[in-house]
């Protein structure tokens, strides 16, 4: 079994000033909600996150933009946070874009244990700066360095006592892979089941890669509503 915490503030009390963490992901869909809350009350600062986007004004990772508790941001997509803009244009915030497959693959490689790999995208971009480009098959691929961090946030619909996880549907998205690539992961869980009560085959994250589970309930926003006339 693995500790399950009853209080979010616990589960995250031990990031630390200037520590990295991945967070799971992509919008608003399938965020560790109240873990990001907690390190908000924490009041944690100079972090270096990772993950597909930082949310939007009110929610998700944009409630720690707006408490300028993110030093670094390293992601593929910026679009949706007027904050995050303001942040970058004062040179409050550091940017570091990547496009999103190789942000993805990025990531997985580092929870896989492979330090870097050869992509082509982003040659012959400002992206390949300073970077080594090498020649396969007479095509030039970039050679990207693996993601990893000290923690990773992740949510999950369901998990076992052992840290066993499986997503809900599109909040399968960056979450597995970020649960593989912290040397710490954190899983925020819907529900809570026995050992056994999961059909081996359905599970998405096994849980050598989590270290640590707690049960909350989301409010699970939408991130921009459209409604038909």
């Amino acid at each position: 079994m693995k500790p399950i915490y009853t209080s979010f503030t616990e589960a995250v009390k031990d990031i630390h000033d200037g520590a990295t963490i991945m967070v799971g992901g992509f919008g608003l869909c399938g965020i560790p909600e109240n873990l990001i809350l907690a390190l908000v009350e924490t009041g944690v600062k100079d972090l270096t996150v990772i993950s597909n986007n930082c949310g939007v004004d009110e929610w998700g990772l944009g409630l720690l933009l707006k408490n300028k508790q993110i030093k670094k941001m390293i992601g593929s997509y910026v679009g949706e946070n007027k904050e995050f803009e303001r942040q970058v244009l004062s040179g409050e915030l550091e940017v570091e874009l990547t496009p999103q497959g190789t942000l993805a693959e990025k990531i997985r490689a580092g929870g896989a244990g492979i330090p870097a790999f050869y992509t082509p995208a982003g040659v012959g971009t400002p992206i390949a700066e300073g970077k080594e480009v090498r020649e396969f098959n007479g095509k030039e691929y970039l050679l990207e360095e693996a993601y990893s961090a000290d923690f990773s946030l992740v949510r999950a619909t369901k998990a076992d006592k052992m840290g066993n996880l499986i997503y809900n549907k599109t909040a399968r998205n960056f979450n597995p892979m970020i649960a593989a690539a912290g040397k710490v992961t954190i899983a925020e869980v819907e529900e809570l089941v026995e050992i056994g009560d999961l059909d081996p085959n359905l599970i998405q994250t096994p849980s050598i890669y989590v270290q640590r589970l707690i049960v909350g309930q989301q409010e699970k926003k939408i991130e921009r509503v459209t409604t038909r006339d």
